[in-house]
């Protein structure tokens, strides 16, 4: 089993959308690339604490590789807004993906840069070392699952997807 993370606005919406790909063994909500250790959605949502709202995705590689699960990043969000996605705007929204190793950074850089030849405005994400991953209150996990929901109420616009 392997990790990726990543950030791409409000996670409710990421975690779902990465709990479909087969292969995903599990996902966790989560706080990341800030500067409080274990923080709350409080102090994340409060843009004190530097954190983005990230997802941790465990996968078999052998069923889904690193590049399907960055073809789902790339449309499940606009890379092409900073610090924002739709009506959530903070930096904690950022458009991240934080690499677990080398092999990680070259595949997401060498896709950001494919994706950055397609796009008529420029591709905003971070690439960024993995760093301490803070889970989120038990609450924001599986969120839509506990609700009964299928999505976020916003509909996410790619120009480029």
């Amino acid at each position: 089993m392997e990790k990726a993370t990543f950030g791409a606005g409000c996670f409710w919406h990421v975690e779902a959308a990465f709990r479909e790909i087969p292969g995903v063994t599990s996902t966790r909500v989560g706080y990341a690339g800030g500067i409080v250790a274990n923080p709350t959605y409080e102090q994340v949502c409060s843009h004190s604490s530097g954190h983005a709202e990230v997802v941790e995705v465990t996968f078999d590689p052998s069923q889904a590789s690193y590049g399907r699960l960055l073809a789902e990043f790339w449309t499940v969000h606009d890379p092409t807004q900073l610090n924002r996605q739709g009506p959530d705007v903070g930096s904690n929204y950022r458009s991240v993906i934080l690499a677990h190793g080398d092999e990680q950074r070259a595949l997401a850089e060498a896709s950001k840069t494919a994706l950055q030849e397609r796009s008529p405005k420029p591709i905003v994400t971070e690439i960024e070392d993995a760093t301490a991953f803070w889970a989120a209150e038990e609450y924001h996990q599986q969120y839509f699952e506990k609700k009964g929901i299928s999505s976020c109420a916003v509909t996410v616009m790619n120009p480029v997807g």
